[in-house]
């Protein structure tokens, strides 16, 4: 699929936005595992999410959908059916890397993959806590999937996670409440806590000390209501556009600002972004609030060590923020990104010289100047979410109409992403 995007004059109105992708996928395997309905309102429309409800059903849990409510009837921590045949992930990291923590404890073998690009995707990570625990695993090389999984009776262990990740500690969190006692992980540096929440919110001991998180096992977890904040990180190339087009004035309504995940308006309000948030209120242990962001000229900055972790996903449209910045963006500590649905590094490079601006691509990251210009260009998501929503955010600003090939890509995340930006988007006539 081609999306043709003409240069913006103005970003304006007030939008609201899918629900949290990483929120979304923890409501609903932990509502499979407690006993009772859980009613979840707002669930992320993206396919990854949907993914997980695809997992869910195959091992024996109903799973009801009528737009972007879900209900889903627990089945108890021992209530799990072996599934007729393999899981299938499609594009989803989270799905597999959290739900194997489920999967590691249950009396029956299962085998879960995913698409080509989930293939390539390494999961040693969790292979090995998880094999401490107790489970067998078997990986393609060694860590690759398709993952067959011998479930075992787990044993509790404490964890140190030698590499921060949320996906590893939910997978760990998760494998322990199966096993008879305290189960605890130790992170290198904070990273998002949404499973500690929402764990807490269905009913789980969970105890939190600085960067160390237990979780009792064998806890009754009841069915709950909830509803899911709209997902910040979708957010984000709302807030760089409305930031990128002059004269822009942008509300983006009932975000998610959970602490651990604000590292990006903090970063954005210290290249001296016009951002300001209203209506702030905590719902199930979550903040949100309204975000409002105005047209600003931008310092550019540096992300590296602990803020490259905390910003990981959001690197793509930032780079782009970092072309059009004073000073032009830096980043550093991010070989993470060459092991995501693309290599990111590689293809913001890529997509970013297409477009005429400057940029180096180095082992760990990238560099841009700043005051640099878009100029129209046929564009590549190859087939990533984050770099053909990314890039659309750069055509907005760019000398002419652009063309995002593979713009299809979106629906893994935000299926609604073309139209919501539109919607948005007044273009130059």
């Amino acid at each position: 699929m081609q999306q043709r995007i003409s240069p913006a004059s103005t970003i304006a109105g007030r939008i609201e936005l899918p629900g949290d992708k990483s929120i979304s996928h923890r409501y609903a395997m932990i509502a499979a595992i407690a006993e009772g309905e859980t009613r979840i309102r707002n669930y992320s429309t993206g396919a990854d999410c949907h993914s997980t409800l695809t997992c869910l059903r195959a091992l024996g849990v109903a799973v009801e959908c009528a737009g972007t409510e879900v209900v889903i009837r627990g089945r108890g921590l021992d209530g799990l059916h072996e599934p007729a045949g393999p899981l299938d992930a499609g594009n989803s990291g989270s799905t597999i890397r959290m739900l194997s923590g489920i999967l590691a404890a249950q009396p029956f073998p299962t085998r879960i993959a995913g698409d080509e690009s989930l293939a390539r995707r390494p999961m040693r990570r969790i292979m090995q806590p998880l094999e401490e625990m107790g489970a067998r695993i078997v990986a393609r090389d060694g860590q690759f999937p398709p993952l067959e999984i011998e479930g075992a009776p787990l044993r509790p262990i404490d964890y140190i996670l030698p590499v921060a990740s949320a996906q590893v500690k939910t997978c760990v969190l998760f494998a322990g409440l199966f096993a008879q006692g305290a189960t605890s992980v130790t992170e290198p540096v904070r990273s998002r806590d949404h499973t500690e929440i929402a764990l807490a919110e269905f009913g789980a001991e969970v105890r939190v000390e600085r960067r160390k998180i237990t979780v009792a096992g064998l806890p009754k977890l009841a069915g709950r209501e909830l509803t899911v904040p709209s997902d910040l990180s979708s957010a984000a190339f709302f807030l760089a556009a409305a930031l990128l087009v002059p004269g822009s004035r942008l509300t983006i309504a009932g975000v998610g600002l959970n602490p651990t995940r604000s590292a990006l308006l903090d970063f954005l309000g210290g290249m001296g972004a016009r951002i300001r948030v209203t209506d702030l209120a905590s719902r199930q242990g979550e903040l949100v609030g309204d975000i409002l962001v105005e047209h600003s000229p931008l310092r550019g900055g540096v992300i590296s060590s602990d803020l490259t972790a905390a910003l990981i996903d959001e690197i793509p449209v930032l780079a782009v923020l970092g072309a059009a910045s004073d000073q032009g963006l830096i980043v550093h500590d991010a070989a993470e990104l060459r092991i995501k649905e693309t290599d990111r590094i590689r293809t913001v490079v890529e997509d970013l010289r297409r477009m005429g601006v400057a940029a180096e691509e180095l082992p760990d990251g990238m560099a841009i100047p700043g005051r640099q210009r878009f100029r129209a260009a046929e564009l590549d998501s190859f087939g990533d979410h984050r770099i053909a929503m990314a890039f659309a955010v750069a055509a907005l600003a760019a000398d002419g109409e652009s063309v995002v090939h593979g713009a299809e890509a979106a629906s893994v995340s935000f299926p609604e992403f073309w139209e919501t930006l539109s919607r948005c988007a007044q273009c130059h006539d």
